[in-house]
């Protein structure tokens, strides 16, 4: 059962990306490309993709010792993280070490996905439903705009 909510919820996130670079095509001209992983430095990729792995409910798709793929499937995008010995957490919200990139997680109800992504290891960081992974990236939980399909309670 499980597994088939998170097949439904990886076809549905494949559909909606699917569309969305469809269209951005569409505005821009032709396509040169297509967007494979998002890359995330960290100084462990394990600790970081079991992390991610454990809030999207996906799985770890690749590993090897220093790159980690959480993906909906092997031959799906996800998000992928590489070892950066000497890496830098950034100093949110104080611009000394920028954020670069940070994530918007959508979810059901903020409040408990907020204590939920904490027993993860994620840490609250200043901020509205702002948070940090394991490897001090920020990222933010927001609530289901409407236009997305509901997120599947799987606690």
């Amino acid at each position: 059962m499980v597994r088939d909510s998170r097949s439904a919820r990886a076809a549905q996130i494949a559909a909606l990306w699917l569309a969305c670079c469809r269209a951005a095509a569409g505005k821009m001209g032709s396509m040169i490309g297509r967007m494979h992983h998002v890359v995330v430095d960290c100084p462990d990729p394990a600790a970081v993709a079991g992390f991610y792995s454990a809030l999207l409910g996906l799985p770890v798709t690749y590993r090897d010792d220093d790159w980690l793929v959480v993906a909906a499937s092997d031959m799906s995008s996800g998000l992928a993280f590489q070892r950066a010995p000497g890496n830098l957490p950034p100093t949110w919200p104080d611009p000394a070490v920028p954020q670069q990139v940070h994530l918007d997680i959508m979810v059901e109800d903020v409040a408990a996905a907020g204590a939920r992504v904490l027993t993860l290891g994620a840490v609250k960081l200043d901020g509205e439903n702002v948070y940090a992974d394991p490897a001090g990236h920020p990222f933010c939980l927001i609530r289901r705009p409407r236009w997305a399909p509901p997120i599947p309670d799987d606690a």
